[in-house]
């Protein structure tokens, strides 16, 4: 039971030579011609008593004659033929141009296949990320048939299961990583669309292998926090946004206070007790680190 199901799933692609078209089309259509002219002619050699032989050969050509044209078929650039001779698969038809092929063979799926670069984009589905938060995800994938055997007989619907394949893997992918961080060094969805996009082309690529296809490109197309917690969650990133700005300013501040007091004591202008000192360094503080403009106040006496 194993081997059968793992010889199901190898299938190997093989390449159909077909005859050309043009020279079976104006064989058939001479066989039909030819037909004609002997049912014709037969008709007019013949006796009341007894027809001639050749009305029989050439009715025989007339009805089976146009068989042929069955296997006439014209193949466009990036388009395939996977043909199956009573159930069993001989070969698939890729070039482009005008063939013939034996016309007992058939189509599988009905009709051609496309071989074209395709795009699929999957509707937004909503995830929990790395930190448990809600979010809405969608993904587009960007794919092609490669092995046309696989496409047609390894899975039911090559494009509804590549679906599937791409709703999975973005579920898998969008919960190792979490949709933003305050660390630089952390990768995230919203931070690191690089990394993450590599990741879900190679995870879907895995899992689509069965089905002859190949991902191109695969990224994340929409990411959103989810309705419920967007106004809690912007609110968070505003408040991290101001701490962060405050952490900057103070530590500016600081370091403006320090070189303001190292220049004092280097110049000599004034000596200033401790007390002076911090008084002077909260009045700078004050200054700098304020939200608005500071009044200046102007001491005409002295400072002690």
């Amino acid at each position: 039971m194993k081997e059968n199901s793992k010889k199901m799933m190898n299938y190997e692609e093989k390449e159909y030579h077909a005859a050309n078209g043009w020279a079976m089309f104006f064989v058939t259509l001479l066989i039909m011609l030819g037909g004609l002219a002997l049912t014709i002619w037969g008709a007019a050699i013949s006796t009341d008593e007894e027809p001639a032989p050749v009305v029989f050969i050439g009715i025989i050509l007339i009805v089976f004659g146009w068989i042929p044209f069955l296997g006439l078929k014209i193949i466009r650039p990036n388009e395939a033929l996977v043909l199956t001779l009573f159930g069993k698969y001989i070969g698939t038809l890729k070039q482009e141009g005008f063939f013939f092929i034996n016309p007992f063979c058939s189509a599988v799926g009905g009709g051609k296949l496309s071989l074209k670069t395709m795009t699929h984009n999957n509707e937004k589905q909503k995830i929990n990320d790395l930190s448990g938060n809600p979010i809405e995800v969608g993904i587009v994938v960007t794919w092609r048939v490669v092995n046309t055997s696989k496409a047609m007989f390894n899975v039911q619907n090559y494009s509804k299961f590549l679906s599937i394949q791409a709703d999975t893997t973005l579920r898998d992918v969008a919960r190792c990583y979490p949709y933003d961080s305050t660390d630089s060094d952390e990768k995230t969805l919203r931070g690191s669309s690089v990394e993450v996009s590599e990741r879900l082309k190679e995870l879907l690529q895995e899992r689509v292998e069965v089905a002859g296809l190949e991902i191109i490109e695969a990224r994340i197309a929409h990411l959103a926090y989810a309705q419920e917690i967007a106004a809690a969650m912007l609110q968070r990133q505003q408040a991290t946004a101001i701490i962060e700005a405050r952490q900057k300013i103070v530590d500016g501040a600081v370091g403006m206070v320090e070189m303001a007091l190292k220049k004092l004591n280097e110049s000599q202008i004034c000596e200033l007790d401790e007390e002076r000192k911090a008084q002077m360094v909260s009045n700078l503080l004050v200054v700098l680190c304020g939200n608005k403009d500071a009044q200046p106040i102007v001491n005409s006496g002295s400072i002690y």
